[in-house]
């Protein structure tokens, strides 16, 4: 039977920290979604000023993230580059950049998505808030 690291509350907690730290260090209203490997919604937080629907959009970019173990704008860039057909892959609704895998040993163990402001920085601030878990 194989073995794999999850994340725990310690772990998610510190990331949804450091995502924050990093939003309101550059002042974006941003909202920050945290998933395990399989989608499911661990933490979230929706920063103040952050638009309503970036909630859905976050939670959506870190699923399609968890899921499709790659970064969620791997997607955009294919779409972008003519593979249409990925606007009707099934459970993959938030193809946007703004979602970062989390990796540990090789193996997806989570995700984590950030919508609210310009696609890069919402990247920046799911970076940062993996970067936690290398302290």
């Amino acid at each position: 039977m194989k073995h794999k690291p999850q994340l725990t509350q310690l772990e998610t907690d510190r990331m949804l920290r450091v995502a924050r730290d990093e939003a309101q260090s550059n002042q974006w209203a941003v909202s920050i979604a945290i998933v395990d490997d399989g989608g499911h919604l661990l933490a979230f937080e929706r920063l103040d000023g952050c638009a309503p629907i970036a909630t859905y959009i976050a939670t959506e970019k870190a699923r399609t993230s968890a899921l499709g173990r790659r970064e969620s704008g791997a997607y955009e860039s294919m779409i972008n580059g003519g593979r249409h057909a990925f606007l009707s892959a099934p459970m993959l609704q938030g193809m946007l950049e703004g979602g970062v895998p989390v990796l540990v040993d090789g193996q997806v163990v989570g995700a984590v998505g950030v919508s609210g402001v310009m696609a890069a920085q919402d990247a920046q601030v799911a970076r940062k808030a993996i970067s936690a878990l290398e302290s």
